[in-house]
């Protein structure tokens, strides 16, 4: 890369922890996403009523409003917790919710709603003749799970799924508000200390092309692969 007035290798150390923070949302996301989908589906009042309020909530905040709230709402219960540990108990413990984390719970936590709608209508698509055939041959639920009703939600879930990792992705430019030194806000950095907002602003448009460029790339493998045996589509 460039020098960029000397701010080359600080925008490539930007970019790496971009990526670290996408990569590691997008699996907190899957993993709330899968718990949501299911709780929408279960029979069970409170989890489906709780699932529900997520996703509305979730749905209804804008993602830096929320980005703010739980960053800053976050360390505040974290101190309250903190305090009453140390009155009640005289355990002296201090929780830093460093900007990293905080960006990591909150992307993750925003679009594990968006990703539970993604995987409620996939587990919904999944013929359910296909998961009687499965129990009929004596396969427990979780082989069935495993390899039966997943592989064939993976394959109605991918393009969903794809979207929003790149809405995902975008969204990872937010964490600058709450200070983590990631690409956008060494950017913005350097743009006011030169007066050259262009010439560090292009630089993390391309790479964020290039990670979006690549991801459709790898989507477009596993879609593939999941396809197998359904003929293109």
């Amino acid at each position: 890369m460039l020098d960029l007035h000397g701010y080359g290798p600080r925008l490539l150390e930007g970019a790496g922890v971009t990526i670290q923070l996408a990569v590691l949302s997008l699996a907190l996301a899957v993993l709330l996403g899968l718990l949501t989908a299911s709780a929408k589906m279960s029979r069970n009042w409170l989890l489906h009523r709780t699932a529900t309020l997520y996703t509305t909530l979730i749905r209804g905040v804008p993602d830096l409003v929320l980005m703010m709230l739980l960053f800053f709402g976050g360390q505040i219960g974290l101190n309250m917790i903190t305090d009453m540990l140390y009155d009640r108990f005289g355990v002296d413990w201090y929780i830093d919710l460093n900007a990293f984390v905080a960006g990591v719970i909150t992307i993750g936590f925003i679009f594990g709603a968006y990703m539970g709608e993604t995987f409620r209508g996939a587990f919904m698509a999944v013929d359910h003749g296909q998961i009687e055939a499965a129990k009929a041959y004596g396969m427990g639920s979780w082989l069935v799970f495993r390899r039966i009703r997943f592989p064939l939600m993976m394959r109605h879930a991918l393009p969903g799924l794809s979207n929003n990792w790149m809405v995902l992705l975008k969204t990872t430019a937010l964490v600058s508000v709450i200070g983590l030194s990631d690409m956008v806000r060494v950017a913005a950095e350097a743009s006011r200390a030169t007066h050259e907002p262009f010439t560090f602003l292009v630089p993390v448009a391309i790479i964020y092309l290039l990670i979006a460029s690549v991801s459709e790339w790898l989507f477009a493998r596993l879609q593939k692969r999941y396809n197998i045996g359904f003929g293109e589509r």
